[in-house]
């Protein structure tokens, strides 16, 4: 994680406004028909080393400002410190440069005393909006900070939410398999050992291409088949040129796990599933045959949705009719995996 910037004035506005206050100073001096050039000199010096002096004392003083909360009130005890600071130090500039000088004629203190009270407020001021402003962007990017670590946790758990419940029940397949001592039991080990091999691997990608998902998927149904046999079919109709493209892992077991949920499958009313490819959407489609006393809570979908917003900032499609009810989800053109 990035560490925050450090607040910082650029020694171009502290010395150019200094030098710019300074020259603002001398010119009433140039109207003057009395003044002489080194009245003009010893108007600019004062002002520009009180301007200096003013600026550095300021942002010294900024880390202690800095612990206070930013919504206090701009006018403070460190505002009439400063302002108090100021006075002392210009009859401190004022005498030195007459004793340094020997200047018989210069402006009255009380000119000096304004002009340097203006002057340390304008600083003051302007030096404390900007410290607040930048306070305000660091509270932005923490901010934003902390909702990317939250979305990513949030991520992280989507991702994790794989039914274990498909487990228990291809373990319970495998035993009635081994107690019929049926002869597709090593194939089914295997299909079972490649999909847990496949979950883990995935696990640790964002988005995977679509032909390993369908890879994926093939293991997957391959094991729903040795449970539900000829009650359950997946037809694909994808072309060949999207297999390229990229979704989030898991998503296409996620959405046949939420049809077989749902609906009945069984030899008399078998469930075809098919999945084919729609302009940039890749289509799972089902007929609806609804199981009796099932409420969805749509949380399956939600997980998918939430999953490509994360992702890519797309959304998911339903479309509901009275007999089928599709899902459409966004292909993924251009990605990088991490």
């Amino acid at each position: 994680m990035e560490k925050s910037k450090r607040f910082q004035v650029s020694l171009k506005i502290i010395w150019g406004s200094s030098i710019a206050l300074a020259i603002l100073a001398s010119i009433p001096k140039l109207f003057d028909a009395d003044s002489t050039p080194g009245d003009i000199i010893i108007n600019s010096s004062i002002t520009l080393l009180f301007s200096l002096f003013i600026w550095y004392y300021n942002i010294y003083s900024l880390p202690k400002f800095s612990s206070q909360r930013t919504n206090k009130s701009l006018f403070n005890w460190k505002l009439l410190l400063s302002v108090f600071l100021g006075i002392l130090l210009m009859v401190i500039l004022v005498i030195a440069h007459q004793e340094l000088f020997q200047v018989s004629k210069m402006d009255a203190p009380i000119m000096f005393e304004l002009r340097g009270i203006l002057i340390n407020l304008i600083v003051y001021m302007f030096l404390h909006l900007l410290f607040q402003n930048y306070q305000t962007q660091q509270m932005g990017v923490e901010l934003e900070r902390t909702k990317a670590v939250h979305l990513g946790a949030q991520y992280e758990l989507l991702k994790q939410q794989v039914n274990p419940h498909f487990l228990f029940n291809s373990l319970n397949t495998l035993k009635s398999m081994v107690d019929m001592q049926d002869p597709q039991s090593s194939d089914f080990i295997l299909k079972l050992s490649d999909f847990y091999r496949f979950t883990l691997e995935s696990r640790k990608m964002d988005l995977i291409p679509l032909k390993e998902e369908l890879q994926i998927l093939d293991s997957y149904v391959y094991l729903l088949k040795a449970r539900f046999e000829d009650g359950f079919e997946v037809i694909k109709e994808i072309d060949d040129k999207q297999y390229d493209c990229a979704i989030p892992p898991f998503s296409l077991q996620l959405l046949i796990e939420n049809c077989i949920k749902h609906n009945v499958v069984s030899l008399d009313k078998p469930l075809k599933i098919k999945l084919y490819t729609e302009n940039d959407f890749l289509v799972i489609e089902n007929p609806i045959q609804l199981k009796r006393g099932t409420l969805s809570t749509g949380v399956g979908l939600n997980n998918i949705n939430q999953r490509f917003l994360h992702l890519v900032n797309k959304e998911i499609e339903i479309d509901k009719t009275e007999t089928l009810f599709k899902v459409k989800i966004p292909l993924i053109y251009d990605y990088r995996n991490n």
